[in-house]
C-alpha cells in the first residue's frame, strides 16, 4: 500500500512524502533520512514523485518474477516481496494459507507489482491480479493507462482483461471524457498505433460516464470486467 505523511520543511511549507507497506507487516520501503528525520535530497532529486524510495535498514526488498520466482533485474517489473523482521510469522493455525503468500525463503509476496530502478527505488506499478495475460504476453494495465492519459480529452480510464478463448485475455479499456471534450474509439486506436506494442492496444474500448467504486473510493475493476463481457454480449459482439 502506497501512503503519504506530512512533514513540514525547513520553510515551515507542508511536504508530502510517500511510503509503502502492506498489511501483513509494517513498512517496508520508506524515503531517505537523515538523523534530523528531514527528506535527503538525493531522495528528492531522484524521484519523489515517482518512487516510494528505499529498502528499510535490516529489510530486504526484491522484485521477483511471477513466474519463475527469480529477481528481476533493474528496470523490469514483478512481485514486490519482503523479508525481514517486520514480516508476520504467519496465518495462525493456517499453514497453506500461510505458505500461499510467505515463500520457502522467507519473503513475504504482496500480490503489488513494481520495478526498482539502479539507484534502488522502488515505484509502484500495479497489482498482479490485475495483470493481463493474452497469448502469453504479460500486459499491465497501467502502463496504458497511463499512456492513454496523454490524449487530453480523456478525464479518466480503466484498463482490464476480458476473457478470450484464443488469447486468455483480450485489452479492454473504460474512459470518461472531460466535460465539454469528444472522443472516439478510431482517435484511441490512432493514438495507440505506432506508439505502443500492437498486443497492448485496447481491443475493445467503452466511453462511461462514471466508474463501479467501493465505499472508501477505489474503481471496482472485476466489476469493470463484468460490465465489458455484459456489454459486448448485449452488442452481439463474440471475444476471440
Amino acid at each position: 500500500m502506497k501512503k503519504y505523511y506530512r512533514r513540514k520543511n525547513e520553510k515551515n511549507i507542508i511536504i508530502f512524502i510517500p511510503k509503502y507497506s502492506f498489511i501483513k507487516c509494517g513498512k517496508c520501503i520508506r524515503v531517505c533520512e537523515d538523523i534530523q528525520g528531514v527528506a535527503c535530497i538525493d531522495f528528492i532529486n531522484r524521484g519523489s514523485k515517482t518512487t516510494v524510495g528505499t529498502a528499510y535498514p535490516a529489510v530486504e526488498v526484491k522484485v521477483l518474477s511471477p513466474e519463475t520466482g527469480e529477481e528481476c533485474a533493474p528496470g523490469e517489473i514483478g512481485e514486490m516481496c519482503c523479508r525481514g523482521y517486520n514480516v508476520m510469522k504467519g496465518y495462525y493455525k493456517n499453514p497453506e494459507a500461510t505458505a500461499a503468500v510467505i515463500d520457502k525463503n522467507g519473503f513475504l509476496h504482496s500480490g503489488d507489482l513494481g520495478v526498482m530502478d539502479e539507484h534502488g527505488y522502488f515505484r509502484i506499478t500495479g497489482r498482479i491480479k490485475e495483470m493481463i495475460i493474452r497469448g502469453g504476453e504479460n500486459i499491465y494495465p497501467r502502463e496504458i493507462e497511463n499512456f492513454l492519459y496523454g490524449l487530453p480529452s480523456i478525464q479518466a480510464v480503466e484498463v482490464v482483461g476480458i476473457p478470450s478463448p484464443k488469447y486468455g485475455e483480450q485489452v479492454g479499456c473504460f474512459i470518461s471524457v472531460k466535460a465539454g471534450k469528444t472522443l472516439t474509439e478510431e482517435e484511441v486506436r490512432l493514438f495507440c498505433h505506432g506508439n505502443i506494442a500492437r498486443y497492448k492496444i485496447p481491443k475493445f474500448i467503452f466511453f462511461v460516464e462514471e466508474f463501479p467504486m467501493t465505499a472508501s473510493g477505489k474503481i471496482q475493476k472485476y466489476k469493470l470486467k463484468e460490465l465489458a463481457q455484459q456489454l459486448l454480449k448485449e452488442q452481439g459482439v463474440e471475444v476471440e
